[in-house]
């Protein structure tokens, strides 16, 4: 049988270059079956035709078609289905309508679903005025070197990095070039045997809660905080307490008398900004050791510090072993790669390389040894010098359009990051804010998310200038002045 040109047509939302969508579609042809072994596919120039593309374009992908055993070429005659092409297994199946009677809210107990969730907007770069945090701009980014380093990854000499199986283990040098030279940074000294990789630093977090905590133990919390380190801490069962936060982050003398494991964000707190001061840092490490409980010290933007250098980590000033530290690569990088680390004493490490076993074995092989590449060769550093120049213009043009439209900060931090956390007038719920300027094309991030969930309406309200353009920022906050004017309150 001959397959008829008119049969193959390009779908226009489809990703990849010419020469991939051909190859996709002839290739899905045969393993859904309508192309069997034996079929004869269009002449290149038949198909060239009527897909209104060029002919080298359908040869080459006819090409690697070959080459992958979906297609065989006969000469004069033309290209045909290989008998040996992959196919999908046929099945005899039920006759009837599929239903679902599982009572899935009992077998399940909805334990997860039924936590606060905050979802994020997936379309947030088809916003004029994104103000959305974490996210990366691909104008910022260093392509080419990445992508230099992922096909070095690919190599054959690479090939046990990338295709191996390290069980608890990870990528010896990307775990050396951290201990060499991303923690002393922070003023941290660690052996290998100290660090461990994790996929970014909801999963370190995640890790450490159920490493530390059970329904026995006490864990305290920052007011406000990560909105994601409540669920971690509600899947332990553990007594939560929340701590009010100032203006130089986590007061220690809050903490209660009978706490077991602090989490904190002291040199960037989450999302006020606030830098804890070294006095109080020490103050938390000496209640540590009269109470005996243990830290953990979330540095979730410990890279983006351009406007002054920044303070010692907790971990840097711990000398009992108190302190366990968490880095990411999600703002210097980009939140996908999905890698971040913990350091830690051994024995916790140890615990914690062990669960991580059993869940994930350990971050793909090929993700580690291109993020080693990256950073061994100075892209890493070059990248985040360039992230450093840029983020200081824009903080610019944020501060002046903020201070021109009489907005009200309620923190920015005095080393840099990548936001402001703002405050709306009272009696304002920056919900409801959200909802109407998503409407002009403005994203904010409502600050409800980062309180504890028996607060009422929330004045408060984060503006990030890490994927925004310098020349949309001005507009983009005249527009939310605009809107706050509208309701009459100051």
């Amino acid at each position: 049988m001959t397959v008829p040109a008119e049969t193959f047509f390009l779908a226009p939302d489809q990703s990849g270059t010419l020469q991939q969508r051909i190859q996709q579609m002839v290739a899905e042809g045969i393993l859904e079956g309508r192309f069997r072994a034996g079929d004869k596919l269009p002449s290149s120039r038949k198909l060239a035709v009527h897909l209104g593309v060029s002919r080298i374009t359908v040869t080459l992908a006819y090409t690697e078609l070959v080459a992958d055993d979906y297609l065989t070429s006969r000469g004069r005659s033309g290209y045909f289905v290989s008998d040996t092409a992959p196919r999908q297994p046929e099945f005899t199946r039920p006759s009837g309508a599929q239903t679902d009677s599982v009572d899935w809210a009992r077998v399940t107990g909805q334990r997860f679903t039924s936590q606060r969730s905050f979802p994020k907007a997936q379309n947030w770069r088809s916003y004029e005025f994104p103000f959305i945090y974490g996210q990366t701009d691909p104008e910022l980014f260093d392509h080419q070197n990445w992508r230099h380093c992922a096909l070095r990854a690919l190599g054959k000499r690479d090939f046990d990095v990338m295709a191996g199986d390290y069980y608890e283990h990870d990528d010896p040098m990307l775990i050396e070039y951290i201990a060499r030279n991303i923690l002393p940074r922070r003023g941290i000294s660690a052996h290998p045997s100290q660090i461990l990789l994790t996929l970014g630093a909801q999963n370190a977090l995640w890790l450490s809660a159920q490493v530390l905590l059970n329904s026995r133990r006490t864990a305290a919390l920052e007011n406000p905080c990560y909105p994601g380190l409540r669920s971690v801490l509600d899947q332990t069962r553990c007594r939560s307490v929340q701590i009010d936060v100032d203006e130089d982050g986590l007061p220690p003398e809050a903490l209660p008398e009978d706490v077991d494991v602090v989490f904190t964000t002291a040199s960037h707190q989450c999302p006020t900004n606030a830098t804890m001061p070294r006095a109080r840092r020490e103050r938390l490490l000496a209640l540590a050791a009269e109470r005996d409980f243990v830290v953990v010290e979330d540095d979730y933007e410990f890279e983006m510090s351009f406007l002054k250098a920044a303070s010692p980590s907790l971990k840097s000033l711990d000398r009992e072993g108190r302190v366990i530290h968490v880095g990411s690569f999600s703002k210097s990088l980009f939140p996908g790669l999905r890698l971040g680390f913990l350091v830690g004493s051994e024995p916790f490490i140890a615990e914690a390389r062990a669960l991580r076993a059993t869940v994930l074995r350990h971050p793909p092989g090929h993700v580690q040894r291109t993020a080693a590449y990256f950073l061994a060769l100075g892209h890493y550093d070059a990248l985040v010098n360039r992230l450093h120049q840029a983020y200081r213009r824009r903080r610019m043009l944020m501060d002046e359009a903020i201070i021109a439209q009489g907005l009200q900060v309620a923190g920015q931090g005095a080393f840099g990051g990548s936001s402001f956390w703002m405050r709306a007038p009272e009696g304002i719920d920056t919900r409801d804010l959200a909802e109407r300027l998503a409407a002009r094309g403005v994203l904010i991030e409502p600050g409800a998310a980062f309180f504890d969930e028996s607060q009422g309406p929330c004045p408060f309200y984060r503006l990030a200038y890490s994927s925004i353009r310098n020349a949309r920022i001005p507009e983009g906050i005249a527009l939310i002045a605009q809107e706050i004017a509208k309701t009459g309150l100051k």
